[in-house]
């Protein structure tokens, strides 16, 4: 089973994820990897950091000679600012007198942010505690993660871009609440900074449809089943059925304001402006990618659980099997 697990702060050294459950022998392109950091990165309203960052992933572990070893794989992306805020991020109580950034508490939440709700869980007094990590940074190694990923699909015949092409049935099940594929994707996605809202196919309009109108039709041509429409996104019951995957995200304004909005300093009480730090002024292309990225990891999470293998060969012999067994071709 494929699992990720990413850990670092908006402003620290670097962000870091471990990829485990990849078989052994599938080919990564360190160009295309960066190629999508460098897509997160651009689109109209992006902070001056991304002319800063200019993300690239290092490999640590887990890749010799550009082929996985089915060990982990640990992906690191350096963050260049941070020099700029050494002492105010270093790991231990820095010596000598404060300089650079992030020296001072921060101690008037934004609102529409984490910072508030994580000071209160963890008892932090001073909220970069929580803004650090709660930063949609992160998600520049989810996308390295997710080029990786889309690598594994590659092998198996589906392209993704927020919409998913050649994904065959069968994956997720109606088994459990769990297991279900479009309930991961909702929740993938969902777990994106600033997204509030998703959905699957046609979504919240099949609610006003009635069961005539809402349902993909069965039919059967020389490819074999398929559905005469597609107002399910590829997923029924928590399965998919072999149509096109599409899911869609809703994504809030972001809640850094240059003009910002009341709020109460958590060390006074008093009221005061939220804190104003830079940051983008839209971030809707860069969504787009990350959404890219969280909704191939799912479906290369989906496919590792059902064709398993240790070396790719065993997991692609598997898929085939498995497409000969239903007689389904992707149209």
């Amino acid at each position: 089973m494929l699992s990720l697990t990413t850990a670092g702060e908006s402003h620290g050294p670097a962000l870091v994820a471990i990829l485990s459950g990849l078989p052994a022998g599938l080919v990564l392109d360190h160009d295309a990897i960066n190629a999508d950091l460098r897509r997160r990165q651009q689109g109209y309203g992006r902070s001056p950091r991304q002319q800063l960052e200019h993300d690239e992933v290092e490999v640590l572990a887990g890749l010799r000679h550009g082929r996985t070893l089915g060990t982990p794989l640990a992906l690191v992306v350096r963050n260049r600012d941070h020099k700029n805020w050494a002492w105010g991020m270093s790991p231990w109580a820095p010596e000598g007198e404060p300089e650079g950034k992030g020296t001072k508490p921060v101690t008037l939440p934004r609102p529409g942010h984490a910072d508030l709700a994580g000071a209160q869980k963890f008892g932090l007094a001073d909220v970069r505690d929580a803004l650090e990590r709660a930063s949609a940074r992160q998600t520049a190694v989810s996308v390295a993660a997710g080029a990786v990923a889309k690598a594994l699909l590659a092998e198996i015949g589906v392209a993704v871009e927020v919409r998913a092409q050649g994904v065959s049935p069968g994956l997720g099940s109606y088994a459990t609440k769990e297991e279900r594929l479009d309930a991961r994707l909702a929740a993938a996605l969902m777990g994106i900074q600033a997204v509030k809202g998703v959905e699957i196919g046609e979504g919240f309009g099949l609610a006003g449809m009635r069961g005539s109108e809402a349902h993909d039709e069965i039919v059967r041509d020389e490819g074999g089943l398929h559905r005469t429409s597609n107002r399910a996104g590829g997923i029924e019951g928590g399965v998919s059925n072999g149509e096109e995957l599409v899911v869609r995200a809703a994504m809030k304004p972001l809640p850094t304001l240059m003009q910002p909005l009341a709020s109460v300093d958590l060390e006074t009480g008093e009221p005061g402006e939220a804190l104003v730090e830079r940051s983008d002024v839209s971030a809707v292309e860069a969504l787009a990618v990350v959404a890219e990225a969280a909704v191939a990891w799912e479906l290369a999470r989906a496919a590792r659980e059902k064709f398993g293998g240790d070396a790719l060969g065993d997991f692609l012999a598997a898929h085939k099997a498995y497409l000969e067994r239903i007689d389904w071709h992707q149209r």
